[in-house]
């Protein structure tokens, strides 16, 4: 049996990307990048020469059994990502589990990823978090946020730069314009910013500046102490509800 590395590489600065990571990817027998022309930059720039084969979400259901095979003949096959940690908002999931199920040992390597430099940048609890990514686009947007409305926990998001406005409006509709919230975008590269504050104050920023880069949101969780005086207060109204119905 070979192996199935998951390697990450960097979401921005090139001196991210660790030595182990350089060592796998020259070692292995085959590298499978979301996409070869991206990836081929980052290859160069390290002198890593072996073969590259396209592996995305448009295939990956397709190509993942041909993968499985090769792993089975005991080929050492890599995968990445254009950036970050494969599986985290990125083609890597179906793969590893496909993987796993066949008795295939999978090893993730430590590395880049946009969303703990963002967290722990944010200056919000990062004891306990839940990671959202992409939030739906369209069908089920609504329903998706206010299922999170009594969420304590930090919360974190990917946005592009070209939604990023309407989805901190969203936010502040839904659970309030005074909720603090930290976006971060460009992390590691020249222009990294982090703009903290209330939605409103974040809003009326990115209102004025133009949002530029991929974007990390960090949102606050609801307070516990809130939420705890909330349901006392439904159910002491579920309560006056029943006696008046006896």
């Amino acid at each position: 049996m070979g192996i199935l590395y998951i390697v990450p590489t960097p979401v921005g600065n090139m001196e991210d990307m660790t030595m182990r990571a350089v060592r796998v990817l020259k070692e292995a027998d085959l590298i499978l990048a979301e996409d070869t022309r991206t990836s081929s930059v980052l290859l160069k720039h390290f002198d890593i020469k072996n073969r590259l084969m396209a592996h995305h979400k448009f295939n990956e259901h397709g190509t993942s059994a041909s993968v499985v095979e090769r792993l089975k003949a005991g080929e050492t096959i890599a995968l990445i990502s254009d950036a970050g940690t494969p599986g985290i908002s990125d083609p890597g999931f179906y793969l590893a589990r496909e993987a796993a199920k066949a008795g295939i040992t999978v090893q993730t390597l430590p590395g880049p990823t946009a969303c703990i430099p963002a967290i722990v940048s944010s200056g919000l609890p990062c004891d306990r978090f839940c990671f959202e990514g992409f939030i739906p686009q369209k069908k089920g947007r609504q329903t998706y946020l206010e299922s999170l409305q009594n969420e304590t926990r930090t919360m974190i998001f990917y946005e592009s730069p070209y939604r990023v406005v309407k989805t901190l409006q969203q936010f502040a509709e839904v659970f309030g314009e005074d909720r603090q919230v930290s976006c971060c975008r460009e992390i590691s590269k020249i222009h990294e910013e982090s703009v903290r504050g209330t939605l409103a104050e974040v809003i009326a920023h990115f209102e004025e500046v133009e949002p530029r880069g991929e974007f990390v949101i960090v949102l606050a969780g609801k307070d516990p102490k809130q939420l705890k005086e909330e349901i006392k207060e439904k159910r002491r109204e579920e309560r006056k509800m029943n006696k008046y119905q006896n």
